[in-house]
């Protein structure tokens, strides 16, 4: 049993050590947006390679993440925990010394799978560390300090892009790295699933992000309209179809199909699909539009974009709360109608925009809206499955809203009209993010439909989130099963 006092200095080092790692990953899924026209111009680099630059991360990320946790529980948690620690570094050094865009994406694929080790095994080595007195404490400060990165980390990016340049929003991760390393192998107990076999999925995990590779490619470079392309896209279902086939025969599948027998798991995992993926095409855009059309600095925009993040951490837990006390059906249907409604008040934002009268108050409904939403939703998808399953229930519905909001930075300009140059262009790209925020609402519209027609309240005494606070805009928290259960 986990015997670790969270008042001990032991217990603070575990703390501090797991709030850098995760931190790490977490500021680098959101910083980079805010670079995107620096890269571009810096590289010579088309829209299609910005694409690339933010999907190359999501697309290893989104695709090994499970299999991530799995290697944890059975070859130790810190070991792997440190390893994705060191792979991350060295994968930001390769990123921030990118000679091209090329590099830089390549780069940009192995930080994701850096962070696809050390994302699940950040709150693993609490949960298999601390007291169980302390547990739920030490979760609430890990989620709320890592709340608070990701809060700091667009502003902290923006600065440092417009002052020693974009290359050290990724040099940064070296020296975090420098303090997490030493402090995980000197403090931090190892720890692992003594019932684990050994085996696993790898198979499964490739499948995957090899479908959401190819479909991804041929989204992005669906305007040459070359055979290429329509041969990509259909190799890329057909990897998916495969991948469907392989866990149906699979004995000790990554994604074990039953799971989805569950019509509350399937339908929240719909609502997921779509509300990631309307973020995750926003917040791409959002911070491309505040430069290119409205003029803002990398800082300025990084800091316009902050209220989305501070409403999330403020109110996640009382909007958990209140979930828990009406259900999960209304906040699930309303959510997504007020972010939609956020969308579609930043269709005012355009050349000069005024951030007190244009941009806070489309910010702020939008913020509104994911707080209503989040915490009930990540309710929901424990609480759908038997207990024992709950943590690989919140692992498929992470890497599902990573994958849809990968899918949607892929197509969202590509459907919105955007040209390989549009970013380079303030009134095109003005253009197309207005057809891209219409086509977002309607994404959330569908989610908050199928929210009021298949979501219900779950049956009492089911799992409950430990992680209260929660900042991440772009995917929801990530449980793991406690102690008990592993």
């Amino acid at each position: 049993m986990p015997d670790v006092r969270l008042s001990s200095s032991q217990g603070k080092w575990i703390l501090l050590t797991t709030v850098l790692g995760s931190s790490m990953a977490l500021l680098d899924s959101t910083v980079v947006n805010v670079a995107l026209p620096h890269i571009g111009a810096d590289l010579n680099a088309d829209l299609a390679a910005l694409q690339w630059t933010v999907n190359a991360y999501m697309l290893t990320l989104a695709g090994l993440i499970l299999l991530g946790g799995s290697l944890g529980d059975t070859y130790g948690r810190r070991k792997i925990f440190v390893i994705g620690v060191v792979w991350f570094a060295a994968a930001s050094l390769l990123c921030g010394f990118a000679p091209n865009s090329g590099v830089l994406i390549a780069a940009r694929a192995l930080q994701g799978i850096g962070g696809a080790l050390l994302t699940p095994g950040s709150l693993a080595l609490i949960q298999a560390s601390f007291h169980a007195d302390d547990r739920a404490r030490a979760v609430g400060l890990w989620s709320g300090f890592g709340g608070i990165g990701a809060a700091v980390g667009p502003f902290l990016g923006g600065w440092l892009v417009d002052g020693p340049g974009w290359r050290w929003i990724f040099l940064l991760n070296v020296p975090l790295a420098l303090v997490c390393i030493p402090v995980a192998l000197r403090h931090v107990p190892e720890s692992a699933d003594g019932r684990k076999h050994g085996r696993f999925d790898v198979l499964g995990a490739v499948l995957v992000a090899v479908s959401l590779a190819l479909v991804t490619y041929a989204l992005i470079e669906a305007t040459e309209g070359s055979l290429v392309v329509a041969l990509t896209a259909t190799a890329g279902v057909a990897a998916g179809v495969a991948f469907v086939n392989l866990e149906k025969h699979r004995p000790d599948p990554m994604m074990p199909l039953d799971i989805f027998s569950s019509r509350q798991f399937t339908a929240v995992n719909l609502v997921t699909l779509c509300v990631y993926a309307a973020f995750g095409g926003f917040f791409f855009l959002a911070a491309l539009q505040l430069q290119v059309v409205s003029g803002y600095s990398a800082l300025a925009a990084g800091t316009a974009l902050l209220p989305t993040t501070a409403l999330m951490l403020l109110f996640s837990a009382r909007s958990g709360a209140l979930g828990e006390r009406v259900g999960p059906r209304i906040p699930l249907t309303v959510g997504p109608l007020l972010a939609g409604t956020g969308m579609l008040l930043m269709l005012r934002v355009g050349e000069n925009a005024s951030y007190v009268r244009d941009v806070l108050p489309a910010l702020l409904v939008l913020g509104l809206g994911m707080v209503t939403l989040v915490a009930p939703l990540t309710a929901t998808v424990l609480a759908s499955v038997d207990t024992a399953r709950a943590g690989l229930a919140s692992g498929i519905n992470n890497a599902a809203a990573r994958a849809a909001g990968l899918v949607a930075v892929a197509a969202l300009p590509l459907v919105a009209g955007m040209g390989p140059e549009a970013y380079r262009s303030p009134a095109a790209f003005d253009a197309a993010f207005g057809r891209a925020m219409v086509v977002c609402a309607a994404i959330l519209l569908v989610g908050s439909f199928l929210a009021f027609t298949y979501v219900r309240h779950p049956a009492p005494g089911c799992e409950r989130p430990e992680c209260r606070t929660h900042g991440n805009v772009l995917s929801p928290p990530l449980e793991r099963p406690g102690p008990a259960e592993v």
